[in-house]
Order: C-alpha cells, then structure tokens, then sequence
C-alpha cells in the first residue's frame, strides 16, 4: 500500500487505464490525483463514489454525432500532407493477436458491428476540400461490419509463410483504408483451422491513439464473447468542442517562443523536401534494451529522482544527442525536440474520457539541456548523470499546462499561429507508448508477427529523425523497444545506429549510477519542482547532503 505508482513503473497512460477501472468498480479517480497521491493509501483517501461531487456533464443523447471541430493534432496533420487528404489514406496504426480457433466470421462481425455502433469515433468520415478538413461522425448503424472483415486461410502454413501472408494482407488492409468514404477500420482474420489463429486490426489514425487501443481490443473482446460493454462518459466530438472553444492560454505563448528559439541543430546536411522525403522511402531501425537494464532503468532510477519514466528516457537522449553532437563537428548541448504524449491531460472541464476512443494525441516542443557532461563517465554512471536527470526533470515540469496549449496556439489562428509558424520545426521527434503486455502465449495476446509500419507511403515524412519507444512485459521482464526512423537521402545508417547505442548506452549509465550511489549517498534526491518551498536545486542538494551526514 506503501509503494509509489511510478516507482513500479508506472506511467501516465497506466494512469489513464487506473482510472477507468476505478470507474467500472464504482470509485472515482483522476489521472491528477495518480501523479499527487501516488500511494494505494493515498489514492483510497481521495477516492470518492462515483456521482458524489463530480461535475462531470452529462450528454444528450447522440451528442457525439455530427461535425467535430479540426483538433490540434489534426491541424498538424493536414499542415504536414499541405491539405491533401489523398495522402493520408493509409496512415494507420495497427495491433495482430492471436486468436482461439473457434473465433467464427459471424461472432467477429457481430463484435465489430458492436464496437462500430458504440464508439461514435469508428463512424467518422473525413470531408475534404483542399486544405478545409471536417471530420463528421455518422449515426450508429451508418458503418457495416460485414464489409470490413476479411478472412484468410493460413491452415498449416509454417512460421515464415504465415509471416509473409500477413505482411501481404496488413498491406493490403491499409489500402483499403479511406477515411474520405468513411472507411477507418478493417479487421482480417487468419483462420488456421483447429490451431490458434491471428487477428489484424487496422484502424485509421484519426480515430485512434496509444490509449485509445486499450479501450478497443478488450471491447471488442467482450462483444465477441457476448458481454454488455461499458458507457463512454463524454464522446470524442463534445471533448473536442470543449477542447478547440477554450482557444488556448495567449499567457504561454511568451514561454513557447522561448522554448522554440534557439541555435539552428542540424541533424543532416539538407532540409526535409516534401516531395522527395516521403514514407516510402524511410528506413529504420530497432533496438532492444535487455530486461536486467530496463526493469531498474523504469523503476528504481525515476524512483530516486522522484520522477517518471520519460524524465530518465529523454535524459538519456539529450546526452546522447551531445555526445552524437560533438563527435560530428557540432557544437552546444540542448537540444529540439516535438514530444509526442497522450493528450488527455486534465485540462478540459466536466468530461469523463477515461473510455473515449479516439485520436487525443498532442505534440510540442521541449528544449532539453543536460549540460556538459564527460562521456566515459555517462556510461560509468558517474554523479554527471544524476545532475542531468535533475536538470531535465527541472525543463520538462516548466512546459506549461503540460503541453496541450501548444497546439491551441500553434494552429488557433491568430498572431501566436503566424509567431510560431515562423520558427524552423524541431528535427528530432520522441514518444514513448508505455509498456504493454508482450503476450505469452494466449489467446487476444499480441502475435509475434510484425505488420508493416502506419504511415501511408505517399505521406511526408514530418521529421529527420523518430524515435518511438515501447516497453513490452515479457515472460523475462520488460524490455525497452526502441525504432528510429528517418528519411534514407538524408542520414546515414550508421549515423543514426551509432546515436541510438548512445542513448542505450547512456540509459545504462544511469542505471548503473542509482545502484551504486554516489560519495555522499544514495543517489537521486529532490528538484525544485518536488518542494513547496523556494528553493534551487544547489539549495536542495546542500540540505540533502546535510541530512545525509547526519544519518
């Protein structure tokens, strides 16, 4: 009852997942709440029953149909493609889970048809006229499950045939995809006889997000196994509304331009050229970070800086992208970088979204400064990196409002649109999906097979260089999966594999630096933003090491 929620690794988007189960058992809880009290104890203190001095509003009846406002995140797509939603036909997220062998082509379309008819998000359409995009939800009983599932005979085939028919079939899915005709889903079942076989959900991105797939798949789960799916609080399109009509802080829009104007970074020689720079011609790279590394890495290490998961990760990176930095020629240690999160921050009043499929998704910048740091001594875990870790938490806690008004800002009209449109793009995008489970072996567990990747390969390619990080629980412990992504005209592989060993490497060294501690303790302690009272971070780390000596 004792043990913090981030000291075991939790996240925020396990947060999100805490909350709505509360909910189903009758207690309410907000994700604000798991960050404050993040203690059993603390959280059954605040706790309350659910209705008791909530103010939480309730919707009509088909609220969520009809026209939804261009959230932030869609604005930034439509900028991205230059208005042509042809390009984005195809741009996706995926999941393939193995299934038992009796899953039967009726029970999975009368699943589906439950899961169209109770997420108002599955029936949008996206209307387009150049660059004038209007989502619209359609009614329940608009969308037919029937066209959208496919069955494929896999009956006997071995490991790498099955592996090829799917990467066939999952291409084949995204083809199908058009959100212009409505058309935002497509489920393909691999039906290998009396043996377990595989489902392929594809879902268009504009209507679903990393939290969103922890709503959907145990839906549809329960709909294929007859049961009553749980109600959905506030639907996507009146979060949306309330969303787009608070039209940002202007007050921020000071701190964003501080946080975007800074010394030109290249990563690579040129510029990304939307035409030549496209999906199709990415290449990529995955890494994994073993389970002895990962588990303390998630932890023990935020643990001691009385931190979060994304605090040591984005540590790491800074560090690496200096070290990176200096060994190309290139000068200074902070760093750009768009960070990609949930968007489902506690920002909007009187909504409950804890069951709300959809795309929440924000991106904002964050300037990152780990400080100048002696690498051998990075992966020694010398007490360098403890002073980043606490640097970087320190430059992530000041991003105001926790991001979500960058996007209000950056594409609500206006001058603070026109200021931050100026300023050149950060090159360097990061998101951290949280961990998920890596499925043993069971049936609705993730497959081993790969799909190909979510990008329609006609899209340009929004950045040089992404990296998108999972950590899947794994019968041997969570193990951190990285994949960089970049355009192939305009880094080098060994670039980019030569930065991604950096980060591991100085991931490494932060682990190794909260195991062994330093000269005056254990390592990790306070920052500025964990306190009450004015204090700086030299201040703390006097009184730390003061009562340190003393006990």
């Amino acid at each position: 009852a004792g043990d913090g929620f981030f000291d075991l690794g939790g996240d925020s988007i396990i947060a999100i997942q805490l909350v709505s189960r509360a909910r189903q058992s009758g207690l309410v809880i907000t994700p604000r709440d798991v960050f404050q009290h993040q203690t059993v104890e603390e959280l059954a203190a605040t706790a309350r029953p659910v209705g008791e001095g909530e103010q939480i509003e309730a919707e009509a009846p088909g609220a969520g149909v009809g026209p939804v406002p261009v959230t932030p995140i869609v604005a930034w797509l439509r900028d991205r493609v230059g208005g042509d939603a042809s390009l984005i036909s195809g741009f996706h997220q995926s999941m393939l889970l193995r299934t038992p062998p009796d899953l039967g082509m009726d029970r999975l379309t009368a699943a589906l048809q439950t899961l169209l008819d109770h997420h108002d998000i599955l029936r949008l359409r996206l209307d387009a006229q150049d660059d004038r995009w209007q989502p619209v939800v359609r009614q329940p009983g608009s969308s037919d499950a029937a066209e959208l599932v496919t069955r494929v005979d896999v009956a006997g085939l071995d490991t790498d045939k099955l592996r090829a028919v799917v990467t066939e079939q999952a291409t084949a899915a995204r083809d199908r995809l058009d959100p212009r005709a409505g058309t935002v889903a497509q489920l393909v079942w691999f039906d290998a006889g009396q043996d377990q076989g595989r489902l392929l959900v594809v879902l268009h991105h504009l209507v679903v997000d990393g939290v969103s797939w922890r709503i959907l798949l145990p839906d549809l789960v329960t709909a294929w196994a007859g049961g009553e799916l749980q109600p959905v609080g506030t639907s996507f399109r009146r979060w949306a509304q309330k969303l787009t009509a608070s039209g940002g802080d202007a007050g921020e829009l000071d701190d964003w331009l501080d946080v975007v104007d800074g010394p030109d970074q290249k990563l690579a020689g040129s510029a990304l050229d939307p035409r030549v720079d496209i999906a199709a011609r990415a290449r990529s790279l995955t890494l994994d970070l073993p389970a002895d590394v990962t588990g303390p890495l998630l932890t023990g290490v935020p643990a001691a800086f009385h931190g979060r998961a994304n605090d040591v990760l984005l540590t790491g990176l800074a560090l690496a992208v200096s070290q990176w930095r200096r060994h190309h020629g290139g000068r200074g240690t902070d760093v750009l970088i768009d960070l990609e999160g949930h968007g489902r921050e506690d920002v909007v009043p009187g909504v409950d979204i804890s069951r709300t499929a959809g795309w929440f998704t924000s991106i904002h910048p964050v300037r990152l400064d780990a400080g100048i740091a002696d690498w051998a001594e990075v992966r020694d875990g010398g007490s360098v990196v403890g002073t980043a870790v606490k640097k970087v938490k320190e430059q992530l806690r000041a991003v105001p409002g926790g991001g979500l008004g960058y996007g209000l800002l950056r594409y609500g009209g206006g001058e603070a649109a026109e200021e931050l449109a100026e300023v050149p793009p950060a090159q360097i995008a990061f998101n951290y999906l949280g961990r998920i489970d890596g499925g043993e072996g069971g049936d609705w567990t993730p497959a081993p097979e790969e799909p190909p990747a979510g990008e329609d390969p006609r899209m340009p390619m929004a950045h040089v260089l992404e990296i998108n990080a999972v950590t899947r629980d794994l019968p041997g412990g969570p193990v951190l999966s990285a994949t960089w992504t970049w355009p192939g005209g305009l880094m080098e592989s060994g670039d980019v594999r030569e930065l991604a060993e950096s980060w591991f490497a100085a991931l490494r060294g932060l682990v190794a630096h909260v195991a062994s501690g330093d000269q005056d303790g254990p390592a990790g302690g306070f920052t500025p933003s964990d306190l009450l009272v004015d204090l700086d971070q030299n201040e703390i780390d006097k009184l730390q090491d003061a009562w340190r000596r003393q006990h």
